[in-house]
């Protein structure tokens, strides 16, 4: 089952779902995570300044599946700790695996992705920036200073 880390997470869970499905002749469970990244212009939870999980939208049962989350960018890993709990909080995946178009390093918790599109070393004042189709118009990832 691939589920998506809203907003463009759950965007590249589809189309994955969707060349997996071409390739291997079977449809590909997939479900949307909604969660806001924690920053200093979003909301924090308990001023522990983690991300906060807003809606879930995975009407399969995880017990006992294999979940890969699915997002744009991996940065701190907070937003996927975040995601985990809310996966976890749904039942007992079998397994948990992460999948992002980008990794740029700068981890402040021990999370690392199993499937990686492209690995940009970033500084921290670097802002990594992507674009899909469904929801920018192109497809393109840029870095901002």
């Amino acid at each position: 089952m691939l589920v998506g880390i809203k907003t463009r997470g759950a965007f590249i869970a589809k189309r994955l779902a969707e060349r997996i499905e071409q390739i291997e002749g079977k449809p590909i469970m997939t479900g949307e995570l909604d969660i806001t990244l924690y920053r200093d212009d979003l909301s924090v939870k308990n001023q522990n300044k983690e991300p906060l999980v807003q809606q879930v939208d995975i009407s399969h049962n995880i017990s006992n599946k294999k979940v890969v989350l699915v997002d744009d960018v991996l940065y701190t890993g907070r937003t996927v700790r975040a995601a985990m709990d809310a996966v976890m909080d749904l039942g007992r995946p079998a397994q948990i695996q992460l999948a992002v178009l980008i990794d740029r390093g700068h981890r402040e918790l021990p999370i690392r992705a199993d499937f990686v599109g492209k690995n940009i070393p970033t500084s921290s004042n670097e802002r990594i920036v992507v674009q899909m189709m469904e929801s920018d118009g192109s497809d393109r990832v840029a870095i901002h200073e």
